[in-house]
């Protein structure tokens, strides 16, 4: 598999970053961080607005990358139309058609329309479209939901996810939200004090509950599964994944999805409830017991081929005496389909 190297030192008064990894030439690389671990400073590097690696002078309008910025980069005095065909200017060779981006990004309505007169989404969507037509090699996001609201960033990510199917460019995805970098990212790294302290594969990385960035409200799994069935009558759609079956409210498109499963809507039993209100229960092995708080534990387990994590007291723990290599039953309580 081809790869992208990312080797980046810079020093600041109060902060440096020194980044050496590489990560794949395809799909979404997500970069996850709280605030001030250098996310943005990476990308800033990547595009070559920060001077950090001596050897390398290309300047930024030959590099060929793509950047969309936390806020919308828009020319108000410019059509949508005008905004978008301005990515032409900057493509050497013919760009792609910008009635085929803007069916993508399903925009065909706005182009002769004023920057002013959109929504945060639409605006975002925009500079997508703008970004597209640059043909980059390489597309960097920053936090590119950040300013829009709840509403607006579930109306936006179905169009992400587009162009993660329907684009060939890679895209390193800038993120604090962990729910959109489990929707969007195939790869993940994360982010502390200017240091990569966990890289790979989203579910491996993900599994690494150890990390602070991955506990707390953040910690839980992503598994990947198919629809099975829908049940018109109740209005549940069931998904197999390599656990087992898992039920999830309302009916869905998608044939394949990614199922987000938070630690905090998983608990254990040793034996299966014959009565209860949760749907979905399923036999799982432990495999990892780790301390959260004084008062919290987090438990990995292995359902088959896929990986869950559940949040437990540690009284219900010393309650049930469990130990890894214990049978037990997960009993999953909320399931966010993702994709």
């Amino acid at each position: 598999m081809m790869t992208i190297a990312l080797k980046h030192a810079v020093r600041f008064a109060d902060f440096n970053l020194d980044i050496e990894t590489e990560i794949p030439a395809q799909g979404i690389t997500g970069v996850f961080g709280a605030s001030g671990s250098g996310k943005t400073t990476l990308l800033r590097c990547i595009a070559g607005l920060e001077q950090s690696a001596p050897h390398d002078r290309t300047p930024v309008h030959r590099r060929r990358i793509g950047f969309v910025f936390q806020q919308p980069q828009l020319f108000l005095h410019m059509s949508v139309r005008k905004n978008i065909e301005y990515g032409l200017h900057r493509n050497a060779k013919s760009g792609p058609a910008i009635d085929d981006i803007a069916a993508m990004l399903d925009i065909n309505n706005l182009l002769d329309r004023a920057p002013r007169s959109l929504s945060g989404g639409e605006a975002q969507r925009v500079s997508i479209a703008r970004v597209l037509c640059q043909s980059p090699r390489l597309i960097l996001m920053d936090e590119p939901l950040s300013a829009v609201d709840e509403r607006r960033r579930n109306d936006v990510l179905p169009y992400l996810d587009r162009l993660h199917t329907e684009s060939a460019v890679p895209i390193i995805y800038v993120s604090h939200n962990i729910d959109e970098i489990c929707r969007l990212s195939d790869h993940l790294l994360v982010l502390d004090d200017g240091k990569v302290v966990a890289e790979g594969e989203l579910q491996q990385v993900l599994a690494m509950t150890n990390l602070p960035q991955l506990a707390g409200q953040n910690a839980g799994a992503v598994v990947s599964a198919v629809q099975a069935e829908y049940d018109v009558h109740d209005d549940l759609t069931a998904f197999d994944f390599p656990g087992g079956r898992l039920w999830v409210t309302g009916r869905y498109a998608s044939s394949k999805v990614r199922l987000r499963v938070r630690a905090s809507d998983v608990s254990l039993s040793l034996s299966k409830a014959e009565s209860s209100t949760i749907l979905n229960i399923l036999p799982a092995e432990i495999r990892r017991i780790e301390t959260e708080s004084a008062a919290t534990l987090l438990v990995s387990l292995q359902l088959g081929e896929a990986g869950l994590v559940a949040r437990i007291t540690r009284r219900s723990s010393q309650a049930l005496n469990l130990r890894i290599g214990d049978r037990v039953f997960a009993q999953i309580k909320s399931v966010t389909v993702r994709r």
